[in-house]
């Protein structure tokens, strides 16, 4: 059997299902035959299917109405020509196919099966192209008794998604089924990488199918699977010249003496990453805890916002840090009040935001969006704000759907980066680019893990990196790191285990 063009990675773009029909638009007007697109995606799926089974395996496919039975409908036929046992059942008559789908359909010379009848018993693989990515309605009828046939032990090879998953956002159908690997075509789409549509994927391959990646300059597309090739040409460089003071100066706000290890952290990613100098900014009540553990990291002691913004006012200093451990309330709110008036960048991060999400019925002016407003004076600085979902929901209390749409209207309504962490991390800037991460392992839920995070954002901010840009790549490096170590880790462990992944950087 000849073999596609496929692999695991295909460019770092992920493509909407309005942007997928546009680059499948812009490729037949190039010249390549819709049939022939369709062709070269149903042999991708075949070829997939090989290397799940053995010679003259017994494979059931389970084809839809649309494009994606279409696909369905070719790889039955190749698999059979080389062989192999190919049951076909068809969610729908196939006198009512359309296009594409109905001339692949009347290629198929086997018999089709409806979905009230269909035994996979006897079935070493089945090929589920029921739904594809644009997916936009409850499974009901047919379908939905076709796909729950499916037997929960059997391999599954979904094309373009597993059926019910939603392509756009990764939400899922209650039907949704569960594949042991996916195949899609020309480019990833979000609902590959968003949870849960992630979940259900199983491994993820990428076929090449005759689309030319210069499509790619006419769609323009905004949304991004985070890796090296997104943020690489931006990230910080050393040169001979190099020294301390030319890569930085990064400003952690220290809270109180009970809660100063969150800051300590922070600062201790900061300068893993890179910055020139780091320095921890200490209430009096703190400074001697603080001293005790501090060795490269710089000490100085502040009182209040006054105290912040004496600090502050060096211009020396790039980037600054607050809300780890300081403790939510008017004081913490008027500190990031004073670290926003300055050119520094700035990341929030935990207290910080919280802190503007309190007391909102005694307050004359809504507190988030009087933050917001402060973010926004000033259109050239770089802030950056790192919620958790919690924490999201309290900044942004009506917004709901797919989790890269609230962080791209966040990022908007806000006026910063955001960072929607968690096992699926979204960062949002406000110019409407987003990226999904898909490197955390679970063992990153850990406590003190965000406070690293947020230290690594600080770090590449302070070197002059731009927020878009750092906030991915220190999404990034934060679960290269913990990847590395592996189980077992604790928050410690992540700047420790930075050099070794700068190292494969070569950086």
């Amino acid at each position: 059997m000849s073999k596609s063009k496929w692999s695991t990675v295909t460019g770092s773009e992920l493509l909407t299902t309005a942007e997928m029909a546009e680059a499948d638009r812009l490729a037949v007007a190039a010249g390549a035959p819709s049939l022939t697109l369709m062709e070269n995606a149903g042999r991708a799926v075949s070829d997939a299917a090989v290397e799940m089974v053995t010679a003259g395996a017994r494979i059931a496919v389970l084809c839809g109405p649309g494009n994606n039975g279409g696909d369905g409908f070719v790889a039955a036929r190749i698999l059979r020509e080389h062989g192999y046992d190919v049951r076909v059942a068809c969610s729908v008559d196939v006198a009512t196919l359309k296009g594409d789908a109905a001339e692949m359909a009347k290629r198929w010379v086997g018999a089709v099966e409806s979905a009230g009848v269909v035994d996979f018993a006897c079935s070493d693989l089945i090929i589920d192209a029921v739904f594809g990515a644009g997916l936009s309605r409850p499974i009901g009828g047919a379908a939905l008794a076709l796909l729950a046939s499916i037997p929960a032990d059997r391999r599954v090879l979904a094309v373009d998604v597993p059926s019910g998953v939603v392509g756009n956002s990764g939400l899922a159908d209650a039907a949704t089924v569960t594949a042991t690997r996916t195949i899609t075509f020309f480019r990833r789409k979000p609902g590959h990488l968003a949870r849960p549509g992630r979940d259900f994927c199983g491994d993820i391959v990428v076929a090449d199918i005759g689309i030319s990646g210069a499509v790619l300059d006419v769609i323009n597309p905004k949304t991004f699977a985070n890796a090296p090739a997104l943020w690489m040409r931006d990230f910080p460089t050393l040169s001979v010249q190099s020294h301390k003071y030319t890569r930085g100066h990064a400003v952690v706000v220290s809270g109180p003496a009970e809660q100063t290890g969150a800051a300590r952290l922070g600062a201790r990613g900061a300068l893993r990453v890179g910055a020139g100098l780091v320095t921890v900014v200490s209430p009096l009540g703190a400074l001697a805890v603080n001293a005790a553990q501090l060795t490269a990291i710089m000490l100085k002691p502040f009182e209040g916002p006054r105290g912040l913004a004496e600090i502050l006012a060096d211009s020396r200093i790039t980037a600054v840090l607050i809300g780890p451990g300081c403790g939510v309330g008017i004081a913490t709110r008027l500190l990031v009040q004073v670290a926003l008036e300055f050119e520094a960048a700035c990341v929030l991060d935990a207290d910080a935001l919280t802190s503007f999400t309190i007391d909102q019925q005694d307050d004359p002016e809504p507190v988030v969006e009087h933050l917001f407003a402060l973010i926004k004076e000033n259109a050239n600085r770089n802030v950056v704000m790192t919620p958790h979902e919690g924490e999201f929901k309290r900044l942004f209390p009506d917004l709901a759907g797919s989790k890269v749409e609230r962080a791209r209207v966040a990022a908007v309504r806000s006026g910063a980066v955001v960072v929607l962490k968690g096992a699926d991390t979204v960062i949002a800037a406000p110019d409407s680019r987003a990226a999904i991460n898909e490197n955390a392992p679970p063992w990153l839920a850990t406590a003190g893990s965000g406070d690293v995070l947020a230290g690594f954002v600080t770090g590449l901010l302070a070197q002059g990196m731009p927020p878009f840009e750092a906030a991915c790549a220190a999404v990034w490096l934060h679960g290269e790191c913990a990847t590395l170590f592996g189980r077992g880790l604790i928050a410690e462990d992540l700047p420790e285990m930075l050099p070794k992944v700068l190292a494969r950087l070569a950086v």
